[in-house]
C-alpha cells in the first residue's frame, strides 16, 4: 500500500496516522506544502491520499499563504475520489474534501482544543467502520471551523461543540474535524505554535490549557483510530 500524505505546517504532523503507516510497512510518501514540495501529479500509483490540517481554511488565498494552493489540493481530492482511492481528511484537509465536493465548509459553534468526548450518530453506531468507537469517545481538537455537508454526506460524530466531527462522503472517503492522530510529541508541537490561543483558554468551554493537554492519554483513540484505518483498508481492497 502506498500512502501519500499532504502537510500544510510542520506541527500539523501525520502523527499516528504515521505510525499505523510504519506498523504495516506501508510505502509513505509526502508533499510538505510548508518545504514547497508538489502536490502528486500522478495518483495512479497511491492508495490512500491524507490530507492534513493547518491554520489555513479552504478560502486562503495564495496571495495570504503563498505555499497553500487550495484549489489545486481540491482538484487533487476529485482526482483522487473518481480514481476510487482511499482519501481522508484530517480538519483542514476533510474541509478541503467537503469544498471538492461543492459544499462549503462553516465556522464551527465552539473553538475547541483539547481532549473531549464525540458521540456517534445512529448512523455512525451502525457502520461497520467505527463498530468499535462506542457511543462516545474521547479524542483530540485543535480547529474553529468544520467541513461542509453535501447531500449524500453522512455525519458519524459529534460533540458538543461542534455537530461534525466525523463525516463520511463515501464508502472510501472521510473526514475528520477531530484530531485522532495525536500524540504527545504532535501535541508540543501544536502548543508551541498556538500560544495565543492557549493563552485565553479560561475563555472558552473546550480549550484546555497546555498542562492539561501535556497530562492526556492519546494511545485509547490511536488504536481506535487503527482498527477504523485496518478496516477502510480491507473495503479498499476489496472493492
Amino acid at each position: 500500500m502506498h500512502i501519500h500524505f499532504i502537510i500544510h505546517e510542520a506541527f500539523e504532523a501525520p502523527g499516528a496516522y504515521e505510525h499505523w503507516a510504519i506498523s504495516h510497512k506501508h510505502i509513505m510518501s509526502y508533499s510538505r506544502v510548508y518545504l514547497g514540495e508538489l502536490l502528486p501529479d500522478d495518483i495512479d500509483n497511491l492508495d490512500f491520499l491524507i490530507i492534513m490540517g493547518g491554520p489555513q481554511s479552504p478560502s486562503t488565498t495564495q496571495q495570504e499563504c503563498a505555499h497553500f494552493n487550495s484549489l489545486a489540493e481540491q482538484s487533487l481530492i476529485r482526482s483522487a475520489i473518481k480514481a476510487g482511492k482511499v482519501v481522508i481528511g484530517v480538519c483542514l484537509g476533510a474541509q478541503l474534501i467537503g469544498e471538492a465536493l461543492g459544499a462549503k465548509h462553516e465556522h464551527s459553534p465552539e473553538k475547541e482544543i483539547g481532549k473531549f468526548p464525540i458521540k456517534l450518530t445512529q448512523t455512525g453506531k451502525n457502520h461497520p467502520l467505527f463498530s468499535e468507537f462506542g457511543d462516545e469517545l474521547a479524542v483530540g481538537h485543535w480547529h474553529n471551523d468544520m467541513p461542509g455537508l453535501t447531500k449524500n454526506t453522512q455525519i458519524i460524530a459529534y460533540s458538543e461543540g461542534c455537530p461534525r466531527q466525523i463525516l463520511a462522503y463515501d464508502k472510501l472517503v472521510y473526514g475528520f474535524q477531530c484530531h485522532m492522530e495525536l500524540t504527545n510529541e504532535v501535541v508540543e508541537q501544536l502548543i508551541c505554535h498556538s500560544q495565543n490561543d492557549l493563552s485565553q483558554a479560561t475563555k472558552y468551554r473546550f480549550v484546555d490549557t497546555p498542562d492539561q493537554l501535556r497530562a492526556h492519554d492519546y494511545t485509547e483513540m490511536n488504536r481506535k483510530l487503527f482498527t477504523f484505518l485496518d478496516k477502510l483498508t480491507l473495503d479498499y481492497l476489496s472493492s
